[in-house]
């Protein structure tokens, strides 16, 4: 399990992998060949659902979404209530082309992130669902 101070390096780092290949490919080696669970779970599927958007390869970007969603939907289930995990999963359904069909969740995700946004003490994770929410 990662520290506190680990966890706003790789709340920064998302915000940023979308935009920044580099970034993105460092944060899948950071959670590459380790046995994770929850929340590094989610992470570790939210930055491979990522990566698609950066792979150039039609058939990497296909399986490097599916184990992504496939990592994020066990992480969820782990853990229904942790609000993160189901930030992570919005984030990524509410960006994802409708073509892959993953977009089952966001209503959902979207009333439980609007209802619970007044508990999250994190500023960086709080701003972030704030920012999505607008978005």
């Amino acid at each position: 399990m990662l520290h506190s101070q680990d966890y706003d390096a790789i709340r920064k780092n998302y915000q940023k992998a979308v935009s920044d290949k580099i970034i993105c490919k460092e944060m899948l080696k950071h959670f590459e060949n380790k046995n994770n669970t929850g929340l590094d779970l989610a992470y570790e599927g939210a930055f491979q659902a990522i990566w698609a958007k950066h792979a150039i390869n039609p058939l990497e970007k296909l399986t490097t979404f599916k184990k992504g969603k496939k990592n994020i939907e066990k992480a969820v289930k782990q853990n229904p209530n942790l609000i993160e995990t189901r930030f992570l999963r919005y984030s990524i359904q509410k960006e994802s082309p409708a073509f892959l069909g993953y977009k089952s969740n966001i209503d959902e995700d979207k009333m439980l992130l609007n209802r619970n946004i007044k508990n999250v003490e994190d500023i960086i994770l709080k701003q972030m669902i704030i920012n999505i929410l607008k978005s």
